[in-house]
């Protein structure tokens, strides 16, 4: 049965990352963004350390720091580690080059969603919400064609996260074990029993109070795995010009990509590297909605310092951690999938003896734990924008339910399997939204040069939508 879903899922997912489809909607949609706004990933960069630590403009408001942790909580996660060891394995180490430019591209990408879920967010009695779902329904003027389209992305970012990247967590988590003399057949089954009632905890029990705890410990782990991948790094300094050689080397043998470009480093550096930062997709924008910020811009702004930190941060931690040792990673080739905590355990074994891989499990546990509750943070308010209601309280059970057992479906599930679905299905969600933000980024464009013009003047911007040329209703910006 899995491998007869499989073959559906890998079939679908071989169509949406040829060449001209998902590829070109987030390189070349990428370049089109950053050409309009004058290349900001750039020069405003300042601007969006800045703004990152403004506090909200109410009392009791979500300040864009808050809201750049929940995003970050989802895209900080398994794909920074096994992600990326999964594309050196399977596409080679010239997939870190693209997923590099897939990140700094997909900056101003990030940057226009963003904007334009603030500017189309909605009031729930003084605080904010909203996202792709919101500015589709609102912005889009062909009649109906909006309206369609939100529900339509409401059901497959419920698709994306609830099944295909909460699945793969589950399985890369319990994935790391397998270096463990402990692990054996019945370990993946025992240790998805576990993460789904720890998730079910969570989302049932109500246990804010250790929700509030994994959201400290991810950003502090963060800061502890950079610094330990550092020591590797320095410890192997003499290997840096070597791995760079292989990066850039592998990035650029056009005759092995071409020649087989669904498997190639370019198309794996694509698959991860959007797996990792979620730039195009459509998914942060729903945080980025809560902010309270003054001017929709200063959250376009702080999530596009998300990307940069997730990937070209983190998933290049992960990438040289790996690439500086000499573990082969083609050892780690499993078939179609590739094992890669087991080569990125064998990597820091490599320097820093049975520490390392100790370390990678703990990782590994709260990125993995914190991605589980992030991205189903984002499930159930689509689903209310499906149902164009709140859920009630039997039906958020059973939602909530069902979201628990797919855990353990992931964890016991094959590797190739929960990669590949996940794969296709936030291609689904770059096909959705990326179009959307290509017809409507002009008026992000025009936000920012608003937001420019203000700060030109010595002013702290304050944004108005009509300023702009937004004469809809909007619930704020008046």
């Amino acid at each position: 049965m899995e491998n007869a879903i499989n073959n559906i899922v890998l079939m679908i997912s071989d169509v949406l990352y040829r060449p001209w489809f998902v590829p070109l909607l987030l390189l070349a949609g990428g370049l089109y963004f950053t050409i309009r706004t004058r290349f900001m990933q750039i020069s405003m960069f300042k601007d969006s350390l800045k703004v990152v630590a403004e506090k909200p403009k109410s009392e009791n408001g979500i300040s864009s720091f808050g809201a750049l942790m929940v995003s970050t909580a989802s895209r900080v996660g398994t794909g920074n580690i096994i992600g990326v060891a999964t594309a050196i394995i399977l596409g080679g180490a010239g997939s870190i080059f693209w997923m590099w430019l897939t990140a700094i591209l997909g900056g101003a990408s990030a940057f226009v969603e963003s904007t334009l879920a603030q500017i189309y967010k909605k009031n729930s009695d003084g605080s904010s919400y909203g996202g792709p779902a919101y500015y589709m329904r609102d912005a889009i003027k062909l009649k109906g064609v909006g309206k369609v389209l939100g529900v339509f992305f409401s059901i497959i970012i419920i698709f994306t996260y609830a099944v295909g990247y909460n699945m793969l967590a589950a399985y890369n988590l319990q994935s790391t074990f397998s270096a463990f003399s402990f692990y054996n057949q019945n370990s993946p089954k025992v240790i998805g029993v576990i993460l789904a009632i720890a998730f079910g905890a969570i989302v049932i029990g109500g246990a804010k109070r250790l929700s509030d705890v994994t959201k400290i410990l991810v950003p502090v782990m963060g800061v502890i795995y950079v610094g330990v991948a550092l020591v590797v790094i320095l410890m192997n300094i003499k290997n840096v010009p070597h791995m760079f050689h292989l990066i850039l080397a592998n990035a650029f043998d056009f005759k092995a990509i071409f020649g087989g470009f669904t498997g190639s480093c370019i198309m794996f550096g694509v698959k991860r590297g959007l797996y990792s930062n979620e730039a195009g997709m459509g998914s942060a924008p729903n945080a980025a909605a809560t902010a309270d910020v003054s001017h929709p811009v200063k959250q376009g702004l702080v999530q596009m310092l998300s990307v940069f930190i997730d990937t070209l941060l983190i998933c290049s931690t992960t990438a040289f951690l790996c690439l500086i040792t000499n573990v082969d990673p083609q050892k780690y080739v499993n078939g179609d999938a590739a094992n890669a905590a087991g080569y990125v355990q064998a990597a820091i074994h490599s320097t820093l003896g049975n520490f390392g891989p100790i370390f990678i499990a703990v990782s590994m546990f709260f990125f993995a734990f914190t991605t589980l509750i992030g991205n189903y943070s984002y499930c159930e308010g689509c689903l209310a924008f499906v149902l164009k209601r709140d859920l009630k309280r039997q039906e958020a059970l059973v939602f909530r339910c069902i979201a628990i057992v797919l855990i353990y479906v992931g964890a016991v599930s094959q590797a190739d399997l929960v990669w590949n679905m996940a794969d296709m299905a936030q291609g689904f969600m770059v096909i959705t939204n990326m179009p959307v933000i290509l017809v409507l980024g002009g008026t992000a464009v025009r936000c920012l040069n608003d937001y420019r013009k203000q700060k030109h003047a010595g002013l702290d911007p304050h944004f108005i939508a009509s300023d702009i040329g937004i004469h809809d209703e909007t619930d704020f910006w008046k």
